[in-house]
């Protein structure tokens, strides 16, 4: 049964200050609902291999992590910082999975190559249609590369900023909740934050309303295609574009290493 606000705030207190381990599982328990949700946003069909039970267990992971970690006396909503880990949880599982085909590999790793230096080239993000004439190829066949893009690779800011296998360093949730977080160095922090705000205000505006929608509102792409009235493929394709250029607006800013 989940806790009152009233029994949340003692189990807090009792977990972080008292060090009460019963206090800790109460936490986990009533929090486990994220996983699921979460398993369920970044995963709408599963790779050959995985079941459901594999995103779950990957995601639980996270939220214990959540749950030690997590300051109260900081000025974050608990959710966004579980959602987070919860997220970077799953996606190193599906990492080490490995099941994504080589050959696709290839041709994502050129679609991303021929996004990035349009934009350099055009100062600008460039068009499906030019991205399929650089590539030679079609622009529904631009689209679908663009859908399993966002299907397999299922990248988002935390991988932008390269924050998930370490625990050390900067992550997204810290950098948009909390000015005084103080991730990597308070100055670092700032930085990477305002070259990460730079960088959203450049996006297009549907590209940007979608990383409004699902990182700070917390909708489903399903969701946000029902609020642009376009198919849910679509905003995956939006939300590839978006950490696309994101990616490459930190890299050319310094922000991110290149690799």
């Amino acid at each position: 049964m989940p806790l009152s606000p009233e029994q949340l705030n003692r189990a807090w207190r009792e977990f972080k200050v008292e060090g009460h381990p019963t206090a800790r599982v109460e936490l986990i328990n009533h929090y486990s609902y994220l996983v699921k949700i979460t398993a369920g946003r970044l995963v709408t069909s599963l790779p050959g291999g995985l079941d459901r039970e594999d995103l779950v267990g990957a995601g639980v992971i996270g939220l214990i992590k959540s749950v030690d970690q997590f300051d109260p006396s900081r000025d974050v909503k608990f959710e966004t910082y579980a959602i987070a880990l919860i997220r970077g949880a799953i996606l190193e599982m599906l990492r080490d999975e490995d099941w994504v085909p080589r050959s696709i590999r290839e041709k994502l790793k050129g679609l991303d190559k021929a996004m990035s230096a349009l934009e350099t080239r055009l100062g600008r993000p460039a068009s499906e249609r030019e991205i399929a004439e650089a590539m030679g190829v079609t622009v529904p066949e631009v689209n679908e590369l663009l859908v399993r893009l966002g299907r397999t690779n299922i990248y988002s800011l935390d991988d932008i900023l390269g924050t998930s296998d370490s625990d050390d360093q900067i992550h997204f949730v810290d950098l948009i909740v909390d000015e005084n977080s103080n991730p990597g160095g308070e100055v670092e922090g700032k930085e990477i934050r305002r070259i990460l705000s730079a960088g959203v205000d450049k996006l297009p505006d549907r590209e940007r309303l979608v990383v409004a929608l699902y990182y700070f509102e917390g909708l489903t792409f399903k969701e946000i295609g029902r609020v642009l009235g376009v198919s849910e493929s679509r905003v995956y394709q939006l939300h590839t574009q978006a950490m696309t250029r994101l990616r490459n607006f930190m890299r050319s800013e310094g922000a991110v290493p290149s690799r």
